[in-house]
């Protein structure tokens, strides 16, 4: 059964959150960084992406950068512009986004569940990026940014965080991307010690968004037990940061694909090998796939609808019934010769909150030769296929809204 665990979080002065909290460390790249940041010395940036303070071509893996993030959050400790905790508290973040709200527990899950894949992941990690968020870890002792896990929703522990949230919360505001942030401190023992029991009878727990930085924090752990042979197992390092949401209030956007070149081929040809597979249909105007199993297309100007034929997919199969798969399999291999969607540099992927014109874009610009968007994968598919130690092809799951950096962090002292 899964673990939760209170913590004294070390969170910002309730004034100065918004200017404080930024978006995660891998959504940006130092450059982005250090337009966002501005000249706001107190952004989270400086201390998740410290590489932002210093020259474009300095070494992003040096242990300065490391060092320099430390030094920029000591500073803020020393001002007083973050403090922490006096007790053990859980904390729920509310996010809204186009009016739909998801509620999560802040809380510590446990070193022991990720070793024993009580924690289910989905997706294989990069040893480098591992190693990035490790050493920050390392060099702050601090979990410096929260991982996105879900649950199987759990109605009498939904129940209890909606009367929670009926409460004055202790940070609210809105991001400058529109998404709305709610915060409330959980301090009454009672309720904690509830939460505690009630998530106790969660079987698992799934690794939703942030596999490296749940790699780096649980092995970074596991790391400081073996330093200490005498540890019990309720030293602080052996949990890290996690905000949990229940199942039913995620939704997973598509994640979709251009290509550079059509390998050779003219369009007509290219149509006329995909329609041995799929259903082509031309379309008037912007189109995005409707259910299952249903592509869209952008080629010389137009949209296609693309249907798999029966035959294409098994359905029974948690990853032979994924678009992606199918879309790999028919397409992407055998017609464009993209066997490995990791290395490959003529494929590209767009995340569904940019919208089909940023796939329209890439093409008309003449970057791209061929877009195509995909249904998103649902919470119940991504759940099956960690339930099966299976791994999903790369680039499958975008989950929109990301957690704020800079709410609350976690020590392990």
């Amino acid at each position: 059964m899964a673990t939760l665990k209170p913590f004294r979080g070390i969170r910002p002065k309730k004034e100065l959150v918004k200017s404080i909290a930024s978006r995660p460390y891998d959504v940006l790249n130092e450059k982005e960084a250090r337009i966002e940041a501005g000249d706001n010395l107190n952004s989270f940036y400086h201390v998740i992406k410290p590489e932002m303070d210093f020259p474009d071509d300095f070494d992003h893996y040096a242990p300065a950068v490391y060092k320099k993030g430390k030094e920029n959050f000591d500073r803020m400790m020393r001002e007083g512009i973050f403090f922490q905790d006096e007790k053990e508290c859980y904390y729920i973040y509310q996010q809204t986004m186009d009016g739909r709200k998801q509620n999560g527990i802040v809380g510590c899950a446990s070193v022991d569940d990720y070793l024993n894949n009580v924690i289910r992941k989905h997706e294989l990690t990069r040893p480098d990026k591992e190693e990035d968020r490790k050493n920050h870890i390392r060099y702050s002792n601090l979990n410096y940014e929260p991982v996105f896990f879900a649950y199987r929703s759990v109605a009498e522990l939904d129940n209890l965080i909606f009367e929670l949230i009926k409460a004055t919360p202790e940070y609210d505001f809105v991001s400058d991307d529109g998404i709305g942030h709610t915060f409330w401190v959980v301090k009454d023992d009672a309720t904690i010690s509830r939460i505690t029991s009630l998530f106790a009878k969660i079987p698992f727990t799934y690794v939703a968004d942030g596999h490296h930085r749940t790699a780096a924090a649980a092995l970074v752990g596991k790391e400081k037990r073996d330093a200490n042979p005498g540890h019990t197992g309720k030293e602080e390092f052996n949990y890290f940061l996690a905000v949990h949401f229940p199942d039913t209030q995620l939704a997973i956007l598509d994640y979709n694909r251009v290509v550079k070149d059509l390998n050779g081929l003219s369009a007509s040809d290219f149509i006329a090998k995909i329609s041995e597979h799929f259903s082509v249909t031309p379309k008037d105007a912007l189109y995005k796939p409707a259910k299952l199993h249903e592509f869209s297309m952008y080629l010389d100007g137009k949209w296609y609808a693309l249907t798999a034929k029966p035959g294409t997919f098994n359905d029974n199969d948690p990853i032979a019934v994924l678009d992606v798969t199918i879309l790999s399999e028919k397409i992407l291999s055998p017609i464009l010769n993209i066997k490995d969607l990791r290395t490959d540099k003529r494929i590209d992927f767009v995340g569904g909150m940019r919208g089909l014109e940023e796939l329209e874009k890439r093409v008309n610009s003449g970057e791209m030769k061929v877009a195509f968007a995909l249904y998103p994968v649902s919470m119940k598919q991504l759940m099956d296929i960690a339930d099966n130690d299976l791994i999903m092809p790369p680039k499958v799951t975008w989950f929109e809204p990301k957690l704020r950096s800079g709410l609350v962090l976690h020590s392990l002292s």
